[in-house]
């Protein structure tokens, strides 16, 4: 494709999604991976109600629930105790077809759109080539893409940065990440061994408190996921070591003799570039915002970014370009990133802990009383389905 309208720079789910929704709105565009596929990404595996309503406008909802796990039910577990507290997305089934949480790895959904934009005629994929350099004008972009053996200049009208967190065009644009960056780390193993033949009534989805190593329990459709807590000083070949992976699965279900998949330790942050919109360059996902996957936001909010992007792209390309419309995309998704995104993500990890600072045993008592009140029950299922701040944003000009 020689002169796309919009080159989107990152073939994770985020970048796909946004990709496949410009082409379907008659939008010439260019996918650009500096990777050799979509990559086996495990971190994000959590689609909300409206993500999958998104993706249901576009085709895809139906072929993607096909290959994962509905789960309605969430549990907040004591470790100690064996105490939950549950909440049910079936109580939203008034208002979506999609009254769950669909548990698939997020490489699933990015491998699925890139094979569509494929065969699309308005799009072209190119893998193994990545975003060195950009420059802009009044008139558009004009994209410097390294490949394996040279360097090709592409111009277009927009550039979308789906990149990731380490974004090359968020560092080109010198744009501030604010934030933090936690002190400790996550390790996540993945196992087949079914956790429901040890664990009494077990969702899909169990937040777990405990003093000692609170974790997060995950079912995908091909392992049961366990994340917990790394501290700073523990060396990544101990977290990665047998002996690490005996003492979570000894402590958790009794036993040691447990095969994984996978080891792999992340870094957290909790960070929001200072802006979204840059002339006629827009972030969106990782590029513009990272937060601790506790509650699946991550992935999610990315894709709504990009669903709200490409409807101001679509805007300018129809009625011309106005600053105005990217402004308005930068006002109606950062605030809630900070309001929302990130002030959920933290609680949710406090809600975990058992730190000297947090009253735990308070959290606990308030997350009952949410579950045994209707109206604050349903309330809390919407903003944690996040339906809430979608509406806050929709709203916010």
């Amino acid at each position: 494709m020689k002169n796309p309208q919009v080159i989107v720079a990152g073939a994770g789910p985020v970048g796909t999604v946004a990709a496949y929704r410009l082409a379907s709105m008659g939008i010439d565009v260019l996918l650009v991976e500096a990777g050799p596929d979509c990559a086996l990404d495990l971190r994000a595996s959590t689609f909300h109600p409206p993500t999958l309503e998104m993706l249901d406008e576009l085709g895809m909802a139906d072929k993607l629930i096909e290959k994962g796990l509905k789960a309605p039910e969430y549990h907040f577990r004591e470790r100690e105790s064996g105490e939950l507290v549950s909440f049910d997305l079936s109580e939203l089934a008034d208002e979506t077809r999609f009254p769950y949480r669909l548990q698939c790895e997020q490489y699933v959904l990015a491998n699925m759109m890139a094979n569509a934009l494929e065969d699309h005629p308005h799009a072209e994929v190119r893998f193994n080539q990545r975003v060195v350099a950009f420059t802009q004008d009044d008139e558009g972009v004009e994209v410097a893409l390294e490949g394996p053996f040279s360097i090709e200049k592409v111009r277009a009208k927009y550039l979308v940065a789906a990149d990731g967190g380490n974004s090359i065009i968020r560092k080109w644009l010198g744009v501030q990440f604010d934030g933090f960056t936690y002190p400790e780390r996550f390790l996540t193993l993945s196992t087949k061994v079914e956790l429901r033949d040890y664990i009494d009534n077990l969702a899909y989805v169990n937040y777990v408190s405990d003093p000692k190593e609170w974790m997060v329990l995950l079912r995908v459709p091909s392992v049961w996921r366990i994340l917990v807590p790394a501290k700073e000083d523990q060396p990544d070949e101990w977290l990665r070591s047998d002996e690490k992976k005996n003492q979570v699965f000894r402590d958790l279900i009794g036993r040691e003799d447990v095969e994984t998949e996978h080891r792999t330790i992340y870094r957290v942050h909790q960070r929001v570039a200072t802006r979204f919109d840059h002339g006629r360059v827009g972030l969106v996902g990782d590029a513009a915002h990272l937060n601790n996957p506790l509650g699946g936001f991550g992935m999610n909010s990315g894709i709504h970014d990009a669903w709200c992007l490409c409807d101001k792209i679509k805007a300018n390309l129809d009625k011309g370009h106005d600053d105005a419309r990217f402004e308005a995309f930068d006002a109606e998704r950062r605030p809630v990133t900070h309001r929302f995104i990130q002030a959920q993500t933290m609680q949710n990890k406090k809600l975990l802990e058992h730190s000297p600072e947090e009253n735990h045993a308070l959290r606990l008592q308030e997350m009952k009383e949410t579950r045994d009140d209707p109206e604050r029950r349903r309330a809390f299922l919407r903003r944690q389905a996040m339906y809430t701040s979608l509406e806050e944003s929709r709203t916010a000009n």
